[in-house]
């Protein structure tokens, strides 16, 4: 199976899971946030920090600007106004993405049109985000896909079909590899409606890397979800759940995000080969934990050994359990004590 490099970190099968700290719209609109998040992110061990590339003009159509239609209720500002107030200029993304470089910490970004994909070229993002509403936006598609740059795919709200078809898209046009995030479009996500079984679906199905796009509450799922093979996760990401915006409710503070980093990584490790070895430490381990045959009454040199005259206690390190075939029948070759430990040099 194909790996992704993402600024030349190896991303795949066999390899550490990439953990992107989604801090999309986050930032709302205010740098000094939005450099406070992504000093938060590398201290939480995350590998890439990702924003959201969309304008006023490229998002949302007028018509749905005039219904006024609000994405969180309360005292949110209106659609337009939380899209004008969230946006990133041209401007603050290269100013992002110049400090995400000063501190050693990779940046990228969902490009939401044609515009947005030139200005992320313009920086030279190593990768590409599509996001689930864009699975069937095939001419945005075709367009990320002549960068011929890595491209990581979310799957909410699609199906099998419409992901076969986006990936025949991306590779008819030539983009990198892809690699799909498994993802449920619902803000949170019940964990019972996530159903992380597709993660081997899809891996299964198209034969490329998969990770998980996370919008459930807490740490649990997406660590689950490195141990049923997720080799990227994707998670939202904010300093504070309280702050005013779309996704700070639902979104990662730096002590979840650093479980999740953590805990991601000690699931991967865990994972193993699935080839069944002892290891050396285990097999000292014996020595102490497994049973030795010892006896169990006074005996007599020349006296022959049944079944009902020995016992197995700890340590291991003397006749085994499943030895006892070749000791039964066999003279004492000297006198032994109640429990004392038997050797093989006292059978003559």
């Amino acid at each position: 199976m194909e790996k992704l490099t993402i600024a030349g970190r190896p991303v795949g099968e066999g390899e550490p899971p990439y953990i992107i700290a989604e801090i999309g719209a986050n930032h709302n609109g205010d740098m000094a946030l939005c450099r406070a998040m992504i000093d938060a992110a590398k201290a939480c061990g995350a590998d890439a920090v990702k924003f959201q590339s969309w304008s006023k003009s490229s998002l949302i159509s007028s018509a749905e600007y005039a219904r006024n239609t609000r994405y969180v209720t309360g005292n949110a500002p209106t659609l337009e106004q939380a899209v004008e107030r969230y946006q990133v200029t041209r401007e603050q993304h290269h100013e992002i993405a110049a400090y995400c470089k000063a501190q050693g910490i990779t940046f990228f970004s969902s490009a939401f049109a044609r515009e947005e994909v030139d200005l992320l070229e313009s920086l030279d993002v190593p990768a590409y985000k599509i996001a689930s509403m864009d699975v069937n936006h095939l001419p945005l598609l075709e367009y990320v896909a002549r960068t011929g740059k890595p491209v990581l795919m979310s799957t909410g709200m699609a199906t099998l079909g419409e992901v076969e078809r986006a990936l025949e898209v991306l590779r008819c046009h030539g983009s990198g590899p892809v690699a799909l995030l498994h993802c449920l479009s619902i803000y949170p996500s019940p964990p019972e409606m996530v159903n992380l079984r597709m993660i081997d679906t899809w891996r299964r199905a198209f034969g490329v890397p998969v990770g998980y796009s996370d919008h459930t509450l807490g740490t649990a799922v997406p660590i689950a979800a490195v141990a049923l093979g997720a080799c990227i996760i994707e998670k939202h990401f904010t300093t504070d759940k309280t702050l005013e915006g779309w996704d700070h409710a639902i979104s990662a503070d730096p002590a979840e995000l650093t479980a999740i980093v953590e805990g991601s990584r000690s699931a991967w490790q865990a994972l193993g080969s699935g080839v069944r070895r002892v290891s050396q430490a285990e097999l000292e381990k014996r020595k102490v934990f497994r049973r030795r045959m010892v006896a169990r009454r006074p005996m007599r040199k020349g006296e022959r050994l049944t079944a009902d005259d020995v016992e197995f206690k700890r340590p291991g390190t003397g006749i085994q359990p499943d030895e006892l075939r070749y000791v039964v029948g066999r003279p004492l070759a000297r006198d032994v004590e109640l429990d004392e430990e038997l050797e093989w040099s006292d059978l003559a």
